[in-house]
């Protein structure tokens, strides 16, 4: 087992980062919360928009801080990216105007994409960069620097593309440069993606507009998170391209075109999880509705780890309700991924002890997660302890702290999960839920503070 001391402890009152007092339960929730756009839908599907072949609509998309960098990031590489009135609750729909790679000379003044500390954006837009004529500077947040690129930057040289750190090195983070022709030929591609499936999905969305297609074969310890790399192989089909990948570990994507779509984009499900945890903390009643009948979303995941958790969990007519149980149980799970530190958070508050396996890969999101989940709940009086691919948490009781987010939306909304059974939790920086969910503070406090039939969303 490995230590439970974080890389970094954190920022600290002492950064001048806010302190959020975390609203505390006292009585259940029972509320009605409806939450924005998947993030993952949507910055798939304006990559693609960005390569179809003629203008496409998103609608009730995601605007948060990571699709408004995808946006941007496309904007800057060519397509049009236009607002348009829609019916959705948490912003209007989009129209995009797909890129035009040959527009772009050779030799044209550079062009500098902003990723933020959106994984999305800094491993899916370097491939998308490739396909355009010129010079694209990638960087990011100081967070950013630190997260795992090499294999991204690794597959595009293998593919012909030149990409460079400053001094002409040979990078293996943020930031460096990809040097576009205007083409990619594509072919046969053996990658590691052991680290993240997102180096998986970057190079299927792009793999139809290759000349010769992508066979993109992976070799190394099993990939992570092979939902998400489900929900590309998908999304990919939904727009007319051809994608086998009936042999493990091998996926082969047909040259073509990427056909023109209008697209409404679900829920974002994993999001939709600190709400529904509110149920088991506070032994109340949330209800998801829209919750769809069949998704590639890893956040479906949540009708099974919240039962085993002790809640009673229905969907009906559309409509996902969770109730807690008299207690929070502790369970063992395989592979949350991202859904992990909501899970550990309600495991922090069990009565018995819990596992999370397989999980290993979060030490290279937009934190180490594992660290810092052991370091928040070790604070505040948990028993949390690292291993080697998870966490144990065992039962302890907890007192009052403030739980740091290291930039890190998820580790805030695990702390406000935290603050509703423990009085006097305060959590740093809540507005990183920016990232996915700028209403998050406002939906959670009207959630706290609901009766019967109360409606939680964007007014």
């Amino acid at each position: 087992m490995t230590g439970t001391t974080a890389a970094h402890t954190g920022p600290t009152k002492a950064d001048g980062l806010p302190l959020w007092p975390a609203p505390f339960a006292r009585g259940p929730v029972d509320a009605t919360v409806t939450v924005p756009g998947s993030k993952s839908l949507t910055n798939r599907f304006l990559v693609l928009a960005a390569l179809a072949d003629g203008p496409s609509r998103l609608r009730a998309p995601l605007h948060s801080r990571d699709s408004a960098l995808m946006i941007q990031a496309l904007r800057q590489l060519g397509a049009t990216v236009t607002e348009v009135s829609g019916d959705g609750h948490y912003g209007p729909d989009l129209e995009i105007t797909p890129m035009q790679p040959a527009a772009v000379k050779a030799g044209s003044a550079g062009t500098a994409i902003d990723c933020g500390l959106a994984g999305t954006v800094m491993r899916f837009v370097p491939p998308l960069a490739a396909l355009r004529a010129g010079a694209t500077v990638f960087d990011g947040d100081p967070h950013a620097r630190n997260r795992p690129m090499g294999t991204i930057i690794e597959a595009l040289i293998a593919l012909g593309v030149p990409v460079a750190a400053e001094g002409g090195r040979t990078p293996s983070a943020l930031p460096f440069t990809v040097e576009g022709t205007g083409e990619v030929r594509g072919g046969h591609l053996v990658i590691d993606a052991s680290a993240s499936s997102q180096f998986v999905s970057a190079l299927l969305l792009v793999g139809a507009r290759f000349t010769e297609g992508l066979h993109l074969e992976h070799v190394g310890k099993p990939v992570p998170s092979l939902d998400h790399i489900t929900m590309t192989v998908e999304v990919l089909r939904s727009v007319g391209v051809s994608v086998d990948d009936s042999v493990p570990n091998h996926w082969r994507v047909s040259p073509g075109p990427i056909r023109a779509f209008d697209q409404r984009i679900e829920q974002d499900l994993s999001n939709a999880g600190p709400f529904l945890a509110a149920a088991l903390a506070t032994q109340g009643t949330v209800r998801i509705p829209n919750w769809p009948a069949g998704t590639t979303q890893v956040g479906d995941m949540w009708r099974s780890i919240l039962a085993a958790m002790g809640a009673t969990v229905t969907l009906e007519n559309g409509t996902l309700t969770v109730t807690g149980g008299p207690v929070v149980k502790g369970s063992e799970f395989d592979e949350t991924s991202e859904l992990a530190p909501t899970v550990a958070a309600l495991c922090a508050l069990a009565d018995g002890p819990s596992r999370l396996t397989g999980i290993a890969h979060l030490r290279g999101h937009e934190t180490d997660r594992l660290a810092a989940l052991v370091n928040e709940i070790n604070a505040l009086g948990g028993d949390a302890e690292e291993t080697v691919d998870g966490l144990i948490i065992r039962p302890a009781t907890l007192h009052a702290g403030v739980v740091h987010s290291y930039a890190d939306h998820r580790m805030a909304t695990a702390g406000a999960i935290l603050g509703l059974a423990v009085e006097g939790v305060q959590v740093e920086d809540i507005a990183t839920t920016s990232k996915t969910m700028p209403e998050f503070p406002e939906m959670w406090a009207r959630m706290v503070g609901t009766i019967s039939g109360t409606t939680v969303e964007n007014n």
